[in-house]
C-alpha cells in the first residue's frame, strides 16, 4: 500500500506499481481536469494495424461535478479527527491518459461535503477493484502518519537523519520511533493512574509530557542497576541518600 499527496499521481507510477511482483496499491489525489477515457472497444483480428489503447473520452471530474445527471451516493465515512462525516460520493472505472504514456486502469472518487466544509477533492487506486469507501478510508488514513511526523518534530526535537546511506536512514527513523514508543509504554506501566510532573517556578504545566516519561522511566531503570564494589582502598565519599535522589533527578531530566 503506498499512500501520497498529488505528487505521486502519476500514470508511469501506476504501471509501476500494478507490474511489481506483488503489486502495490497506489493511493493519491487526482486531479479535475484528468483526463479520462473507457476502455477500448473490441478490434476485429482481421483488421490491421495497431490495436487502439483507450476507448471513447470521458468528461473530467469537473464536468462531472457539475452536471445535474451525475447520480451521487450518500455515505457516512470516518474522517479526519475520528469523526463519522457524511459525504456524497460517485466513483467509476478509467483508463487515465497523460500524453507519452500509455493510459493505465485507474479506479477514482469524486467526493464532495454536503455541508461545504471543504472544496470537492478526488481520489484515485491503482487498484480498479478498490471499492470508493476503502480508497477514501486509505487516503484518511495517512493523516495519521503526517500528524506523527509533525508532533514528533514540533514536541520531541525528532529531525532529518544526518547519515548518507539509505539503509542506514532508513533503520535510524524506525527505530527512535520504536523507542518513543516504547519509553510511553513503560511509563504508563510504571504509572497507570498519574505521571509524576517535573514543575518549575517559570513554567507550570498540567498534563504530563515526554520528558515527564522519559525521566520515570530512567528513575526506573537506574534504581534497579546492580553497582559493583569498589576494592578496600578506595577513596569513597558516602552521599547522602537526599542528595544523591536530587542528582538522580537531575540526571533524569538531562537532554
Amino acid at each position: 500500500m503506498l499512500v501520497g499527496d498529488g505528487s505521486y499521481a502519476a500514470v508511469a507510477l501506476v504501471h509501476r506499481c500494478q507490474r511489481l511482483k506483488r503489486p502495490v496499491r497506489l493511493v493519491s489525489r487526482l486531479r479535475l481536469d484528468a483526463v479520462l477515457h473507457d476502455e477500448p472497444m473490441p478490434q476485429s483480428k482481421s483488421k490491421r494495424g495497431p490495436k487502439p489503447l483507450k476507448g471513447a473520452r470521458q468528461p473530467n471530474l469537473a464536468v462531472r461535478l457539475n452536471d445535474p445527471t451525475t447520480v451521487w451516493q450518500r455515505v457516512t465515512l470516518l474522517w479526519y479527527g475520528g469523526e463519522d462525516k457524511a459525504l456524497d460520493i460517485v466513483s467509476e472505472g478509467s483508463l487515465w491518459y497523460h500524453r507519452g504514456t500509455p493510459p493505465g486502469r485507474i479506479r477514482w472518487v469524486l467526493v464532495r461535503c454536503p455541508e461545504n466544509s471543504f472544496e470537492p477533492t478526488a481520489f484515485f487506486c491503482s487498484d480498479p477493484t478498490a471499492k470508493p469507501e476503502q480508497i477514501i478510508g486509505w487516503f484518511v488514513g495517512r493523516w495519521n502518519i503526517e500528524v506523527t511526523f509533525e508532533e514528533m518534530r514540533a514536541q520531541l526535537g525528532f529531525e532529518t537523519q544526518r547519515q548518507w546511506p539509505d539503509r542506514a536512514i532508513e533503520r535510524t527513523t524506525p527505530c527512535l520511533f520504536g523507542l518513543f514508543s516504547l519509553v510511553v509504554a513503560m511509563a504508563l506501566t510504571l504509572h497507570p493512574k498519574e505521571l509524576p510532573l517535573h514543575q518549575t517556578s517559570w513554567y507550570r504545566k498540567t498534563e504530563a509530557t515526554f520528558s515527564d516519561a522519559l525521566a520515570a522511566v530512567r528513575q526506573h531503570l537506574w534504581n534497579n542497576f546492580k553497582f559493583g564494589t569498589s576494592s578496600a582502598n578506595a577513596d569513597l565519599r558516602l552521599i547522602p541518600s537526599a542528595l544523591l535522589q536530587t542528582l538522580q533527578q537531575v540526571a533524569c531530566y538531562s537532554a
